[in-house]
């Protein structure tokens, strides 16, 4: 167990957690949303320091990340825990084990047997798991399955260790954290895909107990940090696949930066939206071409065989500059940021 950052005392041993926009006060011997950050006697504890639930050798473009350092590996480590409780989650059984299932026992691999309260995960230090991102050939390292902000603290001391050898470091996150925890990571991360689930509030809350507004500013903000943003949109049908929203989300990132790439993925049924259909190719695709129309330079399709929308082309003359079968680039023609044909700027991290 580690002391927490970013949080402050207050009166009758409660604390106000500065970590993520929740802004948890949290009372003493009691825990904040993310289920892992708990007051003891009046001082803030992170539960998940060193604890990993997940530690895996996957393609950048598994994050998905397709304008950063393409066709290179990203050591991806995880954290229990999370400070949204989407109900299409796919990885509810770890994101979600400190508040659903307390009691859970750990996967196969992993210390069986003992429980969250007990030790969920495998023991690491920062040391360790950098110098095995970068002993197994990664270029990276992703901080990613549930939501690393929760994991702050190992994150950005992982984050030190890693930039001393060279990698990069990258968030796959919902973008609820504060400008705090940005700043405090300005410098160490590199890159970030945030999940942009819908134009509406009214979704977030429902959908994920949260609000819009903080995920939009954090988006802006890491862009003005010189973060390489890239975002991913879940299409859900019935909840945020109207031609409306979807126009809403595309007009918003161009409004940004045209040049941030949105990906679009296609639903399938998990955790507590088992009763709903997968996504139709026809409405990711249709997607795509939303964005395409509302001037982004780069929007790609996730989760779906039909069409081309997982291949890189130039924006100014159309060549195609980078193949793509699933995860894996057969074929990347940028050259040095630039496109060989007409010589546009193909934007992004060591393409």
């Amino acid at each position: 167990m580690m002391e927490a950052r970013l949080y402050e005392k207050t009166d009758k041993h409660a604390v106000l957690c500065r970590l993520c926009a929740h802004g948890c006060r949290i009372a003493v011997g009691r825990r904040g949303i993310c289920g892992v950050r708990e007051n003891r006697d009046g001082t803030l504890y992170t539960l998940v320091y060193g604890k990993l639930i997940a530690e895996h050798v996957d393609p950048v473009e598994k994050k998905p990340m397709f304008h950063f350092q393409p066709g290179t590996r990203s050591y991806s480590i995880a954290t229990v825990g999370c400070n949204f409780r989407c109900a299409n989650c796919q990885n509810a059984e770890i994101s979600q084990a400190p508040k659903d299932i307390p009691s859970m026992l750990v996967p196969e691999g992993f210390n069986r047997g003992e429980t969250f309260e007990g030790k969920l995960g495998s023991d690491a230090t920062p040391y360790e798991a950098a110098h095995e991102a970068a002993e197994t050939g990664c270029s990276s390292i992703a901080y990613t399955y549930t939501e690393p902000t929760i994991f702050f603290e190992f994150a950005q001391d992982t984050a030190r260790v890693a930039k001393s050898l060279g990698l990069k470091n990258i968030f796959v996150t919902n973008g609820y954290m504060t400008r705090q925890c940005l700043d405090e990571m300005k410098g160490l991360l590199d890159g970030a895909n945030v999940d942009l689930k819908s134009a509406s509030d009214d979704f977030y809350k429902k959908v994920c107990g949260a609000t819009l507004a903080p995920v939009r500013e954090s988006i802006e903000y890491m862009r003005a940090l010189g973060v390489w943003v890239e975002i991913t949109t879940l299409i859900i049908p019935t909840l945020n696949d109207s031609e409306e929203e979807l126009k809403e989300t595309a007009r918003w990132i161009a409004s940004v930066d045209n040049a941030i790439p949105w990906h679009v993925s296609a639903f399938h049924p998990a955790y507590k939206l088992m009763d709903l259909p997968p996504t139709s190719e026809s409405t990711v695709i249709r997607a795509r071409e939303i964005g395409l129309t509302a001037g982004l330079k780069y929007v790609y399709t996730g989760n779906i065989q039909a069409g081309d929308g997982e291949n890189t082309y130039c924006p100014a003359c159309k060549t195609r500059l980078i193949t793509r079968r699933g995860f894996i680039v057969t074929s990347n023609l940028v050259d040095d940021g630039k496109c060989p044909q007409c010589k546009a700027t193909i934007e992004g991290v060591d393409l």
